[in-house]
């Protein structure tokens, strides 16, 4: 029950679908198309809060490009470039305006990471505070 939402090169929705209990999915997309796509858990999930998102971006889609991800648990001591994927997730829940419902959760995640560097941290505390912000806030 992994949420998978592929986006065109404007970060638009192009569809969203949620993997079975193998971690499978299927999401049509035309041919050729050059697409963003985001790994997450919902805010629904009673592990909602376990779980970093994942994001591949400039991916061109072929006839059936196999495509996969773990994602990784939140108390797992990520290297930097994990972490940087795991705030990549965030950045575009937040361009795409994901707050609301999806709140709650990011925050508990977001705080989980440990930055290495003073820009990923600065990074970090930037996205604590868009999601900490009540809604309508900015």
């Amino acid at each position: 029950m992994i949420k998978v939402s592929v986006y065109d090169g404007d970060l638009r929705e192009i569809d969203h679908v949620f993997t079975d209990e193998e971690g499978r999915y299927s999401v049509a997309v035309a041919e050729g198309e050059t697409v963003t796509v985001r790994f997450d858990t919902h805010h629904s999930l009673t592990n909602a809060r376990d779980w970093q998102p994942s994001v591949v971006t400039k991916v061109t889609t072929s006839d059936g490009t196999p495509l996969d991800r773990s994602l990784l648990p939140t108390a797992f001591g990520l290297d930097a470039a994990t972490s940087m994927d795991a705030l990549g997730g965030y950045v575009i829940a937040a361009a795409v305006r994901e707050v609301e419902e999806y709140a709650p959760t990011a925050v508990h995640r977001i705080g989980m990471l440990k930055q290495t560097s003073l820009v990923l941290q600065s990074l970090q505390q930037r996205l604590l505070d868009h999601f900490s912000e009540p809604p309508g806030g900015g």
